[in-house]
């Protein structure tokens, strides 16, 4: 009885060895997918720059919630931000999609006001069921100009020194929405010191009400709004979620200009 209860136990150890080597390479290719969907973020000159990313499945390393960060060859910052319906690796495939046409399309020199529009006008005959929201920022690290379009997706939130945090004023329709686009271009010129952050909505309706959670990130951002930017994408994350109703997939990008 005793060798054959030795036996067992021999089996299991094994087993639970071989299960955490499992789970140990699944964590490494996970790791290792999230690096090539999410870049490195360049190094520019006069900009702080930091990304937050956090998938709302513990299986599923990937979402639908993207960003892209490009020096342009004009020398402005090229900053896009893209929340495609859905979860998981199908949701990721519709937001690289997103991704791509608009930076081939800014890349060739479209306008800004009409990078939305042309994206969908490319991508929904061939992907017909694509739904995503979509966020294009140029920003001129020499002048302090920010410009944005957006297709349905949350505003960006400015905090200049010495003023309340405030959210720019951008409307527009996401793709897979009735006339995709941008009304407008906003623009706002920032002073030195500025922070801007660029978001999905998984950071502010974790408690299923969107308003609140616009509202509690414009006090948080301008109370903690000294802290380095890479303490500060943590810091705001922690705090918006320490009680969450709604999971959902988050990104959080800020940006400070420090002429």
């Amino acid at each position: 009885m005793a060798s054959t209860n030795q036996g067992v136990l021999a089996i299991v150890v094994e087993q639970e060895e071989r299960d955490e080597q499992l789970r140990r390479a699944h964590r490494t290719i996970f790791r290792e997918l999230e690096d090539a969907l999410r870049p490195p973020i360049p190094q520019v000159e006069q900009v702080r720059l930091a990304v937050y990313y956090s998938s709302a499945e513990d299986d599923a390393p990937t979402g639908g919630d993207l960003y892209d960060v490009v020096v342009m060859p004009s020398g402005e910052l090229h900053i896009v931000v893209v929340d495609a319906a859905g979860h998981g690796v199908a949701s990721t495939r519709a937001a690289l999609n997103i991704i791509h046409a608009v930076r081939v399309l800014s890349l060739a020199g479209l306008p800004l006001e009409s990078v939305v529009e042309r994206a969908a006008a490319i991508l929904q005959p061939v992907y017909p069921d694509l739904t995503g929201t979509v966020l294009v920022a140029r920003f001129d690290p020499r002048t302090g100009m920010l410009r944005v379009a957006t297709g349905s997706h949350p505003p960006p939130l400015i905090a200049a020194p010495g003023e309340p945090a405030a959210y720019l004023e951008v409307w527009g329709r996401g793709l897979g929405y009735p006339e995709p686009g941008s009304d407008h271009v906003a623009e706002r010129g920032l002073e030195p010191g500025t922070l801007v952050l660029f978001y999905t909505d998984g950071l502010v309706e974790a408690r299923r009400d969107l308003n609140a959670g616009l509202d509690e990130l414009a006090e948080l951002t301008w109370r903690h709004r000294e802290l380095p930017v890479d303490e500060l994408t943590d810091t705001l994350v922690r705090v918006m979620h320490r009680k969450v109703l709604h999971s959902d997939d988050t990104l959080l990008l800020a940006m400070r200009w420090m002429p």
